[in-house]
């Protein structure tokens, strides 16, 4: 969606996944929701930010932009990172609309903007994503209770994108500098939609790996699942029925009276474990990220992680001894998400920190960004399915309030979002990758002559918003210039149009 992405972050995943055991000795699964950003995050981390060559800036922002109650008015301080490096009056400000996390992770993770900065003569602008990292509106009480978490949702996000850069280019008194927006997983929806609610603000849009069409009954909702498998499945078969026959191993040792202790000296837990359902999400995660993020370089965005790291994980069980369990392989396999550096002695299996700030997603999750996933017989995953009733009622229980699961189509757009776009969208880019689960709920074909899908079979999450290094593939390559002569062309156009107004 994570940041993806996520976020991904995007848009990005984390699942509400439970298991327990019955008495017949078999596991419920219960219903569970991914979110484009990263992971199954605790609390928050130490961890120091990246260096980046932004400032940090902070504006005022009004709390609710779509009502005049007395309380609307408040004033909170939103972040934002700007490079004026290679920019002047006129050029263009390219902006990235901040998604589920630090803004500063996205920036980081972002490359390809200040890769094209010097050719656009171009100002750089990443937004922060408000009530996610320093852009609270209520301070520490932001997340205290439904009546302040009530003012997070995309609505307001976008408002607030759009108050802002127009406050920002009045400041510069640069206010016909032409806007394009950038945005992955989460911020490619944010990206998209921006362009189509904000259009005499932004030009154009790049939205990558921005999965608009994974709402409603829009896309079949085992295609997520069933798009990691593929990942697998098309590395190695064996790799694939090993992971598959995974989860009835660990199923088997969970109705073992010391289950929980075998399950902690097997997977090297710093602490004991206190349910196997933390073992199946600790796999799980491991298989789900890594398919999101099988890039053809070495890079940490997730974590560590080496150039295609299904593959290496596939080379892991393929070459693991003829005696080993399937379990054991697919913990052999997961370590190479977790511990790549080989700086781990121990796994925090049950302990999980949020170095990036994603915790908010679960109220978005809860309200409008409601994405049925479901696990179908070809997933190497359990089967399951999506029961809206119980899914509804954890999130009455956890926040008082109710999901609205056809909002975000009744607002953007729903089962009809392609003519949408035909008809009131034009100058958007949306890029994909097949390796990509969230692609399977992107835009994967033309639209019109401005609305345009870039897809790649070997891309991944958002792969085309890293920043370039000397190992980038030829298509890779090839899809950034394409994005690069897009976007020349828009603002081509756009000049043009200013000289005859």
């Amino acid at each position: 969606m994570a940041p993806y992405l996520s976020i991904f972050f995007l848009f990005i995943i984390t699942f509400c996944v439970t298991l327990t055991a019955a008495a017949a000795g078999h596991y419920s699964l219960q219903t569970f929701f991914p979110r484009p950003a990263y992971q199954s995050l605790i609390e928050h981390s130490k961890t120091p930010k990246p260096k980046l060559p932004f400032k940090t800036r902070y504006f005022p922002q009004t709390l609710d932009h779509f009502s005049f109650h007395p309380k609307s008015s408040k004033i909170f301080y939103q972040k934002y990172l700007i490079n004026i490096q290679y920019w002047h009056k006129g050029a263009p400000i390219f902006v990235y609309t901040g998604n589920e996390g630090y803004i500063e992770w996205f920036a980081a993770n972002t490359g390809f903007m200040l890769d094209i900065a010097p050719k656009f003569r171009a100002l750089l602008l990443f937004i922060e994503h408000r009530f996610y990292g320093e852009s609270m509106p209520f301070g520490k009480d932001s997340y205290q209770s439904a009546k302040t978490l009530g003012y997070l949702n995309s609505q307001q996000a976008l408002a607030d994108f759009a108050v802002l850069i127009r406050s920002l280019k009045q400041n510069l008194s640069s206010e016909a500098s032409p806007v394009v927006v950038f945005g992955g997983s989460y911020g490619g929806m944010l990206a998209a939609w921006f362009r189509l609610k904000y259009p005499h603000i932004a030009i154009g849009a790049l939205a990558s790996s921005a999965p608009i069409l994974q709402f409603d009954k829009i896309i079949p909702w085992s295609s997520f699942y069933d798009a990691v498998s593929l990942d697998f499945k098309d590395v190695s078969q064996n790799c694939y029925e090993v992971i598959k026959g995974s989860w009835a191993e660990l199923v088997a040792i969970s109705t073992q009276k010391k289950a929980l202790a075998e399950l902690s000296k097997a997977f090297r837990t710093c602490k004991s474990l206190h349910s196997t359902a933390s073992v199946l999400e600790w796999l799980w995660t491991a298989f789900v990220y890594t398919a999101m993020v099988n890039y053809p370089t070495e890079a940490n965005f997730l974590k560590p992680l080496p150039a295609y790291p299904v593959r290496q994980m596939c080379k892991i069980i393929d070459k693991s001894p003829s005696g080993a369990t399937k379990l054991s392989r697919a913990f052999a396999a997961a370590s190479l998400y977790y511990n790549y550096s080989r700086t781990e002695n121990c796994f925090e299996v049950e302990h999980e920190v949020d170095p990036h700030g994603l915790h908010g997603w679960h109220w978005q999750t809860c309200t409008e960004m409601v994405m049925p996933m479901t696990c179908s017989n070809e997933s190497m995953f359990p089967p399951s399915g999506f029961d809206y009733k119980r899914f509804a009622e954890q999130c009455r229980m956890k926040y008082g309030v109710l999901p609205r699961p056809h909002w975000i189509t009744t607002e953007f757009g729903g089962e009809r979002i392609e003519k949408v776009l035909k008809r009131f969208g034009s100058n958007i880019i949306f890029s994909n990758g097949m390796q990509d689960p969230w692609s399977r709920g992107g835009v994967l074909r033309n639209i019109s002559a401005t609305i345009i899908a870039l897809v790649t079979e070997k891309g991944a999450h958002h792969v085309d918003f890293r920043a370039a290094t000397k190992d980038d593939p030829d298509w890779l390559l090839q899809q950034r210039r394409q994005e690069v002569e897009i976007i020349q062309r828009w603002l081509d156009e756009y000049y043009v149009d200013l000289r005859h107004a």
